[in-house]
């Protein structure tokens, strides 16, 4: 999985298309990332102690890897990674400007 924590993404499918943001978790076992701000969804609390009322909390549920694509750092557009290797250590590169990420 190309994408790491802490990327600035872009979605390109499904009902959040457009929107960008920080990959705030990485789940590599199963391909899927949470992205801050995309794909909310209302999760209800229970009261935990007596007297007190249960809420409703929006929190960011995980997309699979393939929905989104890395911004370009140099054009701020999106962009597919590849890798090379520079004085011995490999990193990833960003095929659209060739710069490194």
């Amino acid at each position: 999985m190309k994408i790491r924590k802490d990327d600035n993404v872009i979605v390109i499918t499904g009902k959040d298309k457009g929107k960008t943001g920080k990959v705030v978790h990485a789940f590599p076992r199963e391909n899927k990332v949470v992205v801050a701000g995309i794909n909310i969804k209302k999760l209800h609390k229970r009261p935990t102690k007596s007297g007190q009322k249960g809420q409703i909390v929006d929190q960011a549920a995980p997309v699979h890897v393939s929905t989104v694509m890395l911004l370009d750092p140099k054009t701020n557009k999106r962009t597919r990674i590849g890798y090379g290797v520079k004085d011995g250590k490999k990193s990833r590169i960003s095929k659209k400007s060739g710069a490194t990420i």
